[in-house]
């Protein structure tokens, strides 16, 4: 894709401002017929085309921005430490512009018809987390992008599709984390993964066998483990690893809340902290430094991802491209790095 010519351009080409320009080009509020001219030819001298998005905002009356979600019973949603710092990020950008923040829930099993959403809920565009591999979802997914919607997926990834989409790189995430366990003396490392219906556990499967790999350590599918992300699915994964401690020094656990729920399992069992294999979780959660032994973690940036999203379906003077504008080009895909915080669970001396 070539140069993308700016609003701002337009409007020092045509001598006026850029709030005329918008309104030229979203056919909005009272412009001189020369005025609009001189638009018109500045905009096509450069080849702009406005963002059918920015169109979209600019007439809308709804101000709202959905967010889709799986529905988590009681207070544990917000408990979630991803959950609640995606949707902390996204409305700090959507309070910034001024838009309301509509919260849409999904139970568990639902088929989602998000065009549906879009028109009884009166939204002007749409970030959805929780999104999963079913081809359910990606027919609602691709029946929005052939309506023109505006959408967003956070923290999924759907190979072949030109969906917006933004997201942390767990492939590096995971082969540092590995990679980490490796250099402290670990070979037979542990996986507690979660279930591949989400791209992020394919990835980070992808970056374990990548660190092994490289190290030249042979990939052994007795070592790897599925949970479903929950506290409990690592407490029931603790029995099986405790019977096999003496095959394995390491566990790499998919996320902090599996990681804490294997130690709570271990200790629940008899064994004391200097009993156990090393450690390192993934997310970098509010428990990962008050887990005992602190828990090393691969740190996403799950505040920054939320501020991306909401700012990838929010036009802003700048003329930012809009999810809707790249419709049907290659995938949108924002990839934010991840950081290893190393603490005393993985280090072994």
């Amino acid at each position: 894709m070539g140069n993308i010519a700016s609003r701002k351009e337009v409007a020092e080409l045509a001598g006026v401002s850029e709030a005329t320009v918008s309104r030229v080009l979203n056919a909005t509020g009272p412009i001189k017929e020369e005025t609009r001219r001189r638009v018109q030819d500045a905009a096509n001298q450069l080849g702009y085309v406005p963002s059918a998005l920015a169109r979209n905002f600019a007439r809308s009356k709804s101000g709202h921005l959905g967010v889709v979600m799986p529905y988590v019973p009681k207070a544990h949603l917000f408990s979630a430490y991803f959950f609640s710092e995606m949707l902390s990020g996204i409305g700090s950008k959507a309070r910034d512009n001024g838009l309301d923040l509509l919260l849409l829930f999904r139970k568990p099993g639902e088929k989602m018809d998000y065009s549906a959403l879009f028109r009884q809920q009166k939204i002007d565009a749409c970030i959805i987390l929780g999104a999963r591999d079913d081809p359910d979802e990606l027919e609602a997914l691709k029946r929005l992008q052939e309506e023109g919607r505006p959408f967003c997926v956070m923290n999924h990834h759907f190979a072949g599709q030109s969906f917006c989409e933004v997201d942390a790189d767990h492939v590096e995430g995971s082969r540092a984390a590995v990679s980490h366990l490796i250099e402290q003396g670990c070979k037979q490392i542990a996986f507690l993964n979660g279930p591949d219906i989400y791209s992020n556990s394919t990835e980070r499967l992808k970056g374990y066998r990548t660190a092994l790999q490289d190290a030249g350590i042979e990939y052994d599918r007795e070592l790897l483990l599925e949970g479903n992300y929950s506290r409990r699915s690592g407490l029931e994964a603790s029995a099986t690893i405790a019977g096999r401690l003496n095959d394995i020094d390491a566990i790499f656990a998919a996320n902090d809340r599996m990681a804490i729920g294997v130690m709570q399992g271990l200790r629940e069992l008899g064994l004391g902290v200097d009993r156990f294999p090393a450690f390192v979780g993934y997310d970098d959660s509010d428990v990962a430094e008050m887990a005992v032994p602190p828990l090393s973690s691969v740190r996403v940036p799950f505040y920054e991802m939320g501020e991306l999203a909401a700012l990838k379906l929010i036009p802003d003077p700048l003329d930012r491209i809009s999810a809707l504008e790249l419709t049907g080009s290659a995938s949108i895909r924002e990839l934010l790095s991840t950081e290893l915080i190393i603490r005393a669970s993985s280090i072994r001396q």
